[in-house]
């Protein structure tokens, strides 16, 4: 598979650290030592999921042709409507008929899934150019006065052209992808939830989701790699979940890597959820260069997770 072209779209409204020192005390040094989360953005009055699902592809449509594309994974866990999907409303925009259009919730590691959904569509022959769109709209959820995790979360989204054949010489080449889940261990349907009309997004037990989310994340890098026969000497970068910075950060110390190859940015945007890592591939997309390997590593609520080995 390769990635053959990428977008993103963040809202343009900046939350800045001091707005929590008013609403609950919470200092910037505290929550910049606890979470690298500097700022954070939040979608305007008439912003949801799906309308950031549009200008997304939207903006994807003024780099490439999307008029042949045959599937359309959306992935969120914040949507905007439970029966129309952020991937109906991209197939409406689009206005292409008779498509298989599919919308998955893995939590944060929902891309990867996504991805992992089009190379299953990929390999039954049943599809050949995919869009997957990760859209979050956090702000719709979070509960701004929760002192343990109201604090971490901003909006944005991502798409990308996913295709089965080389498109061009500047695609992007899936070299290897896999998925899992951990929902087995003791705290994994506890740590954090969201049920409606139930206080927004809690985190009761974040020290547990600190922990596995450090153990899972360099594991599943490492598998990854295992799997195209490299090693951690032939990995240009690791694009971690952005969830929080220490983590990252100790995922980093976990696989013996400098902080330079670390892709990072949970300083500007907050916790985006499963379209984290996808806003940051777009970002940095015209800097990598020919022959760069990019590992991408999620973890999620539920305790799913996942790697994917990206090569330029």
């Amino acid at each position: 598979m390769y990635i053959h072209a990428v977008s993103h779209y963040l809202p343009t409204e900046v939350i800045g650290n001091e707005h929590f020192t008013r609403l609950n005390g919470l200092s910037s040094d505290w929550i910049i030592e606890r979470t690298g989360i500097e700022e954070r953005r939040k979608a305007a009055p008439g912003e949801n999921t799906n309308t950031m699902t549009v200008e997304v592809v939207r903006r994807l449509a003024q780099k490439v042709d999307l008029s042949t594309v045959d599937l359309i994974v959306g992935a969120t866990y914040t949507p905007y409507d439970t029966i129309v999907s952020l991937a109906h409303e991209a197939q409406h925009f689009l206005e292409i008929a008779d498509i298989p259009v599919v919308s998955i919730s893995t939590a944060c590691s929902s891309l990867l899934n996504a991805i992992e959904v089009v190379e299953g569509y990929f390999a039954l022959n049943k599809a050949s150019r995919a869009i997957v769109i990760v859209s979050e709209h956090n702000t719709a959820y979070n509960n701004e006065n929760d002192t343990i995790s109201g604090h971490l979360w901003g909006d944005g989204a991502a798409a990308l052209l996913i295709t089965k054949e080389r498109q061009s010489e500047g695609d992007f080449v899936i070299k290897a992808l896999l998925t899992g889940g951990a929902a087995h261990t003791a705290k994994a349907t506890t740590a954090v939830m969201m049920k409606p009309v139930d206080g927004g997004v809690t985190m009761p037990f974040g020290r547990d989701v600190f922990i596995n989310a450090c153990q899972y994340m360099p594991k599943a890098t490492l598998q990854v790699l295992d799997r195209c026969g490299l090693t951690l000497a032939d990995v240009d970068y690791v694009l971690p979940h952005q969830a929080n910075l220490r983590i990252s950060r100790n995922v980093m110390n976990t696989l013996g890597l400098p902080e330079e190859k670390l892709i990072s940015n949970i300083q500007r945007y907050g916790n985006t959820g499963c379209a984290g890592c996808a806003i940051a591939l777009s970002e940095q997309w015209d800097t990598f260069q020919k022959g760069q390997r990019i590992a991408v590593t999620v973890f999620g609520g539920g305790y799913s997770f996942g790697a994917m080995l990206v090569e330029v």
